[in-house]
């Protein structure tokens, strides 16, 4: 069967390529060439840090065949709300009907393209079937050269590539289709009809967090701490809302109970890498190379700095090296976590280094903790309560003693008390509040492998 992959068709000014890849589908949905969709179409994020990336770093790919088997329905187009279906198994398209994939995936995609605006660099990819899976875990933890995917595209029979502008579109097509999927997430985008693309969105914040509730299995749809609503984009692009989930089964009822103030042009069901942690890799501390994300393990060299604007820095060490770790405010549960943390706890941490020279010395940026271990914690005895009247005396310097502030008696300095205390509670995993995580970031602990 025939894949089909597409990146970089959106800009800083409007676009969106899922919004296109879902025209393709809408046209050959109609074609009468007996195209059919086989299995979900697929949105892959890639690597978070490269510095070229699109708004959310996502490319997009499809499988096509002549369908088998009974099909189901996956989107909706129009006010009509023609269904798009998708077959579970296929058979191999003819050399006329493949040629007219193609035809129609470059027209879709040339006339969904501002070309004129920088960074706007399409790319449609077909190939005869899937590509090697390194394609895809190299784009999303690293920085990937797109000639050296390009010539081992061209070296595979059947292959057929059309890339504008600067070619870096031709990575994320690939890695699209080579994204083996073996750990996978779900999400509907519903999308607006042309005519209010660029006009303020009205998606009620309560609607959305009703059927987050009522859909336990939907995540990063409604941030309580922040009180923000997270499924509504804030630029001029054709996508509406998008609701994730970690089954695909009731996303449909569930956007369809979102209140948008505005009917719905189409929707469609995407397969994803999102919330996998696909991106993040175990690492030793010396290992810091810039647009790549980790995961660190080591005990706490020193008491955490807190920064300017909330944030806090600070060390793990291992094997005798230290590795500068930064908790960003934003992220509001994690520098919250980080103060407390004592010289001497063991902890896991997985975050990203951005691409640039010497922005590795800055520190790993934190997209997770787990305290593994904690050593107790030495906590003082209160001062002393003055005999006279009872009221807890003040000290009047290291080894001088306490006096009352009230009537004035003294006494003598005392050895200090106090005592151990355990923090076994503090042992666990912290993320980032819903509205601060990326897409590609776990719902948990990442393994340790």
């Amino acid at each position: 069967m025939s894949w089909l992959g597409l990146d970089d068709t959106d800009s800083p000014k409007g676009g969106c390529t899922t919004w296109v890849l879902s025209e393709v589908l809408r046209e050959l949905s109609v074609s009468g060439h007996g195209i059919d969709l086989v299995g979900p179409p697929r949105l892959v994020r890639l690597n978070p840090n490269v510095p070229w990336k699109t708004r959310g770093n996502a490319a997009l790919s499809a499988r096509f065949g002549v369908g088998v088997g009974a099909p189901r329905e996956l989107g909706a187009f129009g006010r009509r709300s023609r269904p798009l279906l998708s077959y579970p198994r296929g058979k191999p398209l003819t050399t006329s009907q493949e040629d007219e994939l193609w035809r129609t995936a470059v027209e879709v995609v040339l006339r969904s393209s501002d070309r004129s605006v920088e960074g706007t660099d399409p790319t449609v990819l077909l190939a005869p079937g899937p590509l090697p899976p390194d394609l895809y875990w190299r784009a999303v933890r690293e920085v990937v050269p797109w000639r050296a995917v390009e010539d081992r595209l061209l070296e595979v029979p059947g292959v057929r590539l059309a890339a504008f502008g600067s070619g870096q579109g031709i990575v994320g097509a690939a890695a699209s289709i080579a994204w083996p999927g073996r750990r996978a997430t779900w999400e509907a985008i519903a999308y607006r009809h042309a005519s209010r693309w660029g006009s303020p969105r009205n998606v009620d914040g309560e609607s959305v967090r009703g059927v987050a509730a009522r859909y336990p299995e939907t995540f990063l749809s409604y941030d309580d701490e922040t009180r923000r609503t997270m499924v509504a984009p804030h630029t001029p692009c054709p996508i509406l809302f998008g609701m994730r989930a970690s089954r695909p089964d009731r996303l449909p009822k569930a956007i369809a109970e979102v209140t948008a103030g505005e009917p719905l042009e189409r929707w469609l069901l995407f397969r994803t890498n999102q919330a996998t942690g696909d991106h993040l890799v175990r690492r030793t501390l010396g290992d810091r190379t810039p647009a790549s994300s980790g995961i660190y393990e080591g005990l706490v060299a020193d008491a955490p700095e807190l920064l300017s604007g909330g944030h806090v820095r600070f060390r793990i060490e291992a094997g005798g090296v230290q590795l500068p770790c930064v908790a960003f405010e934003p992220t509001k549960r994690l520098p919250k976590i980080s103060r407390t943390l004592l010289r001497g706890d063991r902890v896991r941490v997985w975050g990203s280094f951005p691409f640039g020279s010497g922005e590795a010395d800055r520190g790993v940026r934190l997209e997770g903790i787990q305290v593994l271990s904690t050593r107790p914690a030495w906590e003082k005895s209160r001062n002393p309560r003055c005999p006279s009247c009872r009221r807890r005396m003040g000290s009047v310097g290291a080894g001088k003693g306490f006096r009352c502030s009230l009537c004035g008696r003294r006494s003598a300095p005392e050895r200090a008390k106090g005592r151990w205390v355990a923090r076994g509670a503090m042992r666990g995993t912290y993320l980032p509040t819903p509205s601060a995580r990326r897409h590609l970031a776990p719902r948990r602990a990442p393994a340790r492998a």
